[in-house]
């Protein structure tokens, strides 16, 4: 364990000293393919396309 810290302490100091991290990225990668996943099946455009705005909305209105 010492050694992968010893390996990843610069990444780890900049955590510490700005707090910065790419939380929000990931969380938005996690939606995207979420409804990519939701939309698998569907054939006609128009559906996808209105099943991925159907879940976009919930999310927003919960």
């Amino acid at each position: 364990m010492f050694e992968t810290i010893c390996t990843w302490w610069e990444q780890i100091e900049v955590l510490i000293v700005t707090g910065a991290t790419n939380a929000r990225t990931e969380a938005a990668n996690t939606k995207i393919k979420h409804i990519k996943r939701t939309g698998r099946g569907f054939r006609n455009e128009r559906n996808y396309r209105s099943r991925i705005l159907l879940t976009s909305a919930a999310r927003v209105a919960a």
